[in-house]
């Protein structure tokens, strides 16, 4: 494919993708998932191929990774399973995965498992496009079931308040002494972390726990109220010190209300930390040295 060519059709796309599955021998079945199969996702031009060749002999592809220049001219590849980018970080023998944008904008993500080694349980966004051997089980029409908001437990409402009060304080501490990037890595890391988690309970409360909220919250905005949005938004800023407390602040205010409400809804015990609270504005109010 030349570079800056035309952006290549969904039909193009599965042509190349079940047209090399189908042609070599190594490739035994095909299961597509992800967005791509949600009926509820409305389709564009970024939705990724998510796709899982199930293969008899996987070395043989991982040995040389220029097979994979068959699916088009790509802009960047990552192959996480040859990263040690993260401790912990490791290669599985049975698995390997290609994640491949294009120049034409289109993007693979191709995971490859050994037939020996099928999933005891397959994803419920998952739809066969090939099955050689009938080797795939029955699955059930896609569905997002998998990814919908679970029903915390109350120890574990509990220890998310507690995770979010507690490391408030961290941040408080560091924006006091102007540690920016210490103070952004616990506001936009555990604090953070923990609010969406309850934003997602509280979303869950509202729809019987059957809805996703997506990846990374990414659907909050159609399930909030725009003045419960309104609030979330305004916990992002940027990177000045008065804006940060402004943001930390807008957050504890946030959690309160809705976690409240999802206490509420729940049966348990409301998560307010009114003292931890008061402890942030006494910092926030302290004089520098």
């Amino acid at each position: 494919m030349e570079r800056g060519a035309s952006m290549r059709t969904s039909q193009e796309m599965m042509d190349v993708i079940l047209g090399t599955a189908k042609q070599d021998a190594r490739v035994r079945a095909v299961i597509m998932n992800g967005s791509r199969v949600n009926p509820l996702v409305t389709p564009d031009r970024f939705q990724d191929y998510d796709i899982v060749y199930f293969v008899s002999d996987i070395e043989s592809f991982t040995r040389d990774h220029s097979w994979v220049d068959v699916f088009g001219e790509r802009l960047i590849m990552q192959m996480p399973d040859a990263m040690q980018l993260y401790s912990g970080d490791g290669s599985n023998p049975h698995r390997f995965a290609y994640l491949m944008q294009f120049t034409d904008g289109n993007r693979i993500d191709l995971t490859l498992i050994t037939t020996a080694h099928l999933p005891d349980k397959f994803d419920s966004l998952s739809k066969v496009l090939l099955d050689k051997d009938g080797i795939i089980p029955f699955l059930p029409e896609a569905n997002d079931s998998d990814y919908h908001v679970k029903k915390p437990s109350e120890k574990d409402f509990a220890a998310c308040s507690n995770e979010f009060w507690w490391v408030s304080t961290y941040v408080a501490k560091g924006l006091w002494r102007r540690e920016l990037p210490y103070a952004k890595a616990m506001m936009e890391g555990p604090v953070r972390n923990m609010l969406e988690r309850m934003i997602a309970w509280y979303i869950g409360t509202k729809n019987e726990f059957g809805v996703s909220v997506g990846s990374q919250g990414k659907y909050f905005e159609y399930y909030l109220d725009q003045a419960t949005w309104n609030a979330y938004v305004a916990t992002f800023t940027d990177g000045s010190y008065e804006n940060c407390w402004r943001g930390l602040f807008a957050m504890c205010d946030l959690f309160i209300k809705i976690g409240g409400e999802t206490a509420e809804s729940l049966h348990y015990h409301p998560p307010v930390e009114m003292q931890v609270y008061e402890y942030l504005e006494k910092v926030r109010r302290m004089p520098q040295k």
